[in-house]
């Protein structure tokens, strides 16, 4: 066989058919979920849902409801976190323009139009699609809530710390640097004198952050510290997963400055709720695994009193008492 050469591409023929398109055999799984949502009537209740956000027979047409929703699953299922990057890929792949409804030749959507379908959208929208989905996994005896595992991650919000106003003045946070600096002696503070400001005032006081400040933009978004050691506006996702069968039951969205021993308890409700809404069996034996972060008495405690069993991972704390504190060796004299 002889070695080739990789051609520079040029233009070409202004008009191509698409029966000459080169296409290889495509993505059986997104082919075989599009058949499953036309069967259980995705598109229809989809329409019905989203119909109130939509004007009726004015404006250009828009992103269908349907096929945004089909995107979010794309950047779900390929571990996209971005809509650049969904929006990337669904230009660059013919497999994901079928699995949307559009054809060869189509221009796929852009990043803005899928943000702006998102804004457009409510919450409570996303909720009952979910609530749907969940329905047909226990129809397919996909969902069953019998072991449970939950993980939460932080995310960065989109919103600039910079822009950081105070809960009681409403300043911002440079504006607050000045005058703590003119509070102690400096009329005309420079950028030096505002950064010795700022050290000394985090040196003195380390916490109460979120209780002080907030984001004008995202009122939700809470100043923390991500696994990279950054300080940046965060949000916190918890997911529940059925271990049996791999099926999302729940996502929460929690404060990013919460631990995840004070937010596994909402989790657990939401997750409660979302097995009453797919109409899950009730009455079987409900587990929760969770890893040593979630680890705690008092959720221990909690848990049991909600009747679930536990496998948490118990960090290293040393010998401790009944009541949580470390046993102290007695001296022999």
């Amino acid at each position: 066989m002889a070695m080739g050469k990789r051609r520079v591409e040029r233009p070409g023929k202004l008009w191509i058919a698409t029966t000459d398109i080169a296409r290889g055999p495509g993505c059986a799984f997104y082919r075989g979920l599009n058949r499953v949502l036309d069967e259980a009537g995705f598109d229809d209740h989809t329409q019905d849902v989203c119909r109130e956000f939509y004007a009726s027979g004015r404006g250009r047409p828009s992103m269908p409801p349907e096929s945004y929703f089909r995107l979010l699953m794309v950047g779900y299922f390929e571990g996209i976190p971005s809509e650049r990057g969904i929006a990337w890929q669904l230009g660059d792949s013919l497999s994901l323009k079928e699995f949307v409804g559009l054809g060869p030749t189509d221009r796929g959507w852009d990043h803005s139009t899928l943000s702006k379908a998102r804004k457009r959208i409510s919450l409570e929208a996303h909720v009952e699609v979910f609530r749907w989905v969940l329905r047909r996994l226990r129809e397919s005896k996909l969902l069953r809530g019998r072991k449970l595992g939950v993980d939460g991650t932080t995310l960065r919000a989109n919103a600039a710390l910079r822009a950081i106003r105070r809960r009681d003045s409403g300043e911002a946070y440079r504006e607050f640097l000045r005058r703590l600096a003119r509070e102690s002696g400096i009329e005309t503070p420079t950028l030096a004198d505002l950064k010795r400001v700022d050290r000394e005032r985090r040196r003195k006081k380390k916490t109460g952050w979120n209780r002080e400040w907030t984001q004008p933009v995202d009122s939700d978004a809470r100043i923390g510290k991500m696994k990279s050691g950054e300080t940046r506006m965060l949000h916190k996702v918890e997911h529940a997963v059925d271990l049996e069968t791999g099926a999302m039951a729940a996502v929460v969205v929690q404060p990013g400055d919460q631990g995840d021993t004070k937010t596994l308890e909402t989790t657990v409700e939401e997750m409660e709720a979302r097995r009453e809404d797919a109409e899950v069996e009730r009455g079987k034996v409900r587990v929760v695994v969770c890893d040593k972060g979630y680890h705690s008495d008092e959720t221990m405690v909690g848990l049991k009193r909600k009747g679930l069993r536990s496998y948490v991972a118990e960090p290293q704390r040393g010998r401790r008492s009944g009541r949580g504190r470390r046993r102290r060796r007695k001296r022999c004299i």
